[in-house]
Order: C-alpha cells, then sequence, then structure tokens
C-alpha cells in the first residue's frame, strides 16, 4: 500500500447511515488528487495543471453530495474545505443536528446508532434503513420497530412550548435512551 504523503485534510460526517470519514491527498507538485471515503479510493487524478479547483463526489447509503474546495491562501499555502448538499459542513451539521435524534446504545454487548430523521420520520440503525410501524397515541405518535430481539419505540411527544415543538424519546426494552450529541 502506497504511503498517504500527501494526505491534507480528514473529516468526519456524521449521516443517517453512519459516520463516514473523508480523506483528501493534495500533491502541491504534481497536482495529484484523491478523494477517499471509509479508506475507498472515490476520486484519483494523478496530474493537473490547475492547482486549486473542487472535486465532487457522494458519500453513504443516501449519496450524500460532498465537495472539497481547493482554494490558494497564500504562495503555495491552500486551504481545502468540505461542503455537504451545498452547504460547509459545520452549517450542514447544524442544520441536520434540527432534522435529526440520534440516539448511542450498547445492547448484548454490540454498539447500536440509531438516527431518526424527523421530517420523513425513517429510521437508521447501524447504517440499515429500519423497517417501522407507526401508531397514534394519546400524548403523540409511536414508532415502532426491532433491533435484534430487542423492541424499540421512538415516542413523538409536543413540547407544549412552540419554540421546542416536538419531543423525541427512544424507548429499547421499556428503558429510556439519552440522546447522543455529535
Amino acid at each position: 500500500l502506497e504511503k498517504m504523503t500527501d494526505l491534507v485534510a480528514i473529516w468526519e460526517v456524521a449521516l443517517s447511515d453512519g459516520v463516514h470519514k473523508i480523506e483528501f491527498e493534495h500533491g502541491t507538485t504534481s497536482g495529484k488528487r484523491v478523494v477517499y471515503v471509509d479508506g475507498k479510493e472515490e476520486i484519483r487524478k494523478e496530474w493537473m495543471f490547475k492547482l486549486v479547483g473542487k472535486e465532487t463526489f457522494t458519500v453513504g447509503a443516501a449519496k450524500t453530495k460532498a465537495t472539497i474546495n481547493i482554494d490558494a491562501v497564500s504562495g503555495f499555502a491552500y486551504e481545502y474545505t468540505l461542503e455537504i448538499n451545498g452547504k460547509s459542513l459545520k452549517k450542514y451539521m447544524e442544520n441536520r443536528s434540527k432534522t435529526t435524534n440520534t440516539w448511542i446504545l450498547s445492547l448484548g454487548g454490540t454498539d447500536y446508532r440509531v438516527v431518526l430523521e424527523k421530517d420523513t420520520m425513517d429510521v437508521w440503525c447501524n447504517g440499515q434503513k429500519m423497517e417501522t410501524a407507526g401508531e397514534f397515541v394519546e400524548d403523540g405518535t409511536e414508532t415502532h420497530f426491532s433491533v435484534g430481539d430487542h423492541s424499540c419505540c421512538i415516542k413523538a411527544v409536543s413540547s407544549g412550548k412552540r419554540k421546542e415543538g416536538i419531543i423525541h424519546t427512544l424507548i429499547v426494552d421499556d428503558r429510556e435512551i439519552p440522546e447522543a450529541v455529535e
């Protein structure tokens, strides 16, 4: 395996199907550009006469659009920024925290990452979109699914406050799981 001598940037991007690692190699003498997603080579360009520019590729099961921008800062110094769906990584993650809930839990020695996409009510667990059953209950809704032989339920209840909106709670085997901050 060739040593990644021109590795200039590494980002971690939390999506519904998991946390993805993006690595970027930039040879500032040859203009070489290589993009790896989760260790797999996505783009390789050996000789580029233009040292600035952008590389666009997709990440994860939902094929989320990602772009690495290469900008000259001064002389031979470069700045690398990652955009996800056209937003800076920071903006994307801030927005994502409003549109998703994430829980990390351990069941029988296995770690699970459960993500709720609030707009679609899709539930993901360790990279797989789950089969769910939704039902209306007295104080809101419940979305039921299973992880292994564990029964899981995401309860959606109004907070009663307009600013807070709906509160989502994950319950596994009658135990409330605290939300994770990614």
